[in-house]
């Protein structure tokens, strides 16, 4: 890469640092990786700044940038990094994120999976890059309390619809009987039809605590601290939280959609349908009832968590952007 070191890229991403959310964290982290070997441009849009490679996340919302670059400058490669949304809606509902597709001579994604939903003709395109987060510091590490009870739960994600809290709720609900856990839920109102049933389930189960939207590092903390995040999503491109629970320590109980299974593995046991509260349930009565089951959850993780390293994803994009400019245009 040292003959690419004065090259400036252009790294636009449509949530800049108010936005606070994955697209956000996901290109400041990569606009740190690649500073050095390139000269990083970090904006919402391409505006006509010189610059010799384009990576842009997500195909619909950047696809404005996307479409200006190559017809500005074809001989010059686009590298496009997929979203939840793009993968299992936009790319194939929305001409924009199709014409993304077609013009963007890589694919990033960041799970293992998510190949599998693109169309075929592009599948060769594509290159899978696991998001990292940096480890936490060993006191922070420290902190998880030891069993027994309470089984100290986590959810981590803003009241909306994609990330289906109504799920985790009924199977709270299906736990209400016993006792032996607590659940801190963090996230901000995004959907006041939810946020009401969260104030609702707070009077209902003392156990249940929805604490809003919390800083960044509150929130790892909080996992460092949690014997299991629950995450039961119904649409996912590669979930932040997952990654950051795991390199903390804290296994998952997660819906089986494509983009959990592609981060913790087609074989991991903390699994349930998405939707199924009464499945959830199951997995955290054995949990609260069965010591080995949280055992192997945390084993499993841990064979994940290597995958998540800083290392692996910044030499994961520093050779797929090496390998696209040395290439002939497509």
């Amino acid at each position: 890469m040292s003959r690419f070191r004065r090259l400036r890229l252009c790294l636009v991403t449509p949530a800049l640092a108010a936005a606070n959310n994955g697209n956000w964290h996901t290109a400041s982290r990569w606009a740190r990786m690649l500073d050095g070997p390139f000269d990083v441009l970090l904006t919402d849009r391409w505006r006509g700044e010189p610059a010799d490679v384009l990576l842009a996340l997500h195909a619909r919302r950047s696809a404005d940038s996307i479409a200006a670059w190559a017809q500005a400058q074809p001989d010059r490669p686009i590298a496009l990094a997929l979203t939840g949304t793009d993968l299992y809606r936009d790319i194939h509902v929305d001409a924009a994120a199709q014409r993304s597709l077609a013009l963007a001579a890589r694919l990033i994604v960041l799970q293992e999976r998510a190949a599998d939903d693109l169309p075929a003709e592009h599948r060769g395109k594509a290159v899978v890059c696991f998001p990292s987060v940096e480890p936490l510091p060993e006191a922070a590490a420290a902190e998880r309390p030891a069993l027994p009870p309470p089984l100290r739960l986590l959810m981590v994600g803003h009241l909306r619809a994609e990330k289906d809290p109504a799920t985790a709720w009924g199977a709270l609900r299906q736990l209400a009987g016993r006792g032996g856990w607590v659940l801190d839920h963090l996230g901000g109102a995004l959907d006041e039809a939810l946020a009401r049933q969260a104030r609702a389930l707070q009077a209902e189960l003392p156990a249940y605590r929805w604490l809003g939207a919390l800083p960044h590092a509150q929130t790892r903390e909080r996992m460092a601290r949690a014997h299991l995040l629950v995450h039961p999503s119904v649409i996912e491109g590669a979930a932040t939280v997952i990654v950051e629970a795991v390199a903390a320590g804290a296994p998952v109980l997660a819906s089986r959609i494509p983009g959990n299974v592609g981060l913790l593995g087609a074989g991991y046991p903390g699994l349930f349908e998405p939707g199924d509260a009464a499945g959830l349930a199951a997995l955290l009565s054995e949990c609260l009832d069965d010591p080995a089951m949280l055992a192997a959850l945390s084993e499993a993780a841990a064979r994940r968590a290597p995958l998540f390293e800083p290392a692996r994803e910044q030499a994961t994009l520093r050779a797929m952007l090496a390998d696209l400019l040395e290439m002939p245009r497509p």
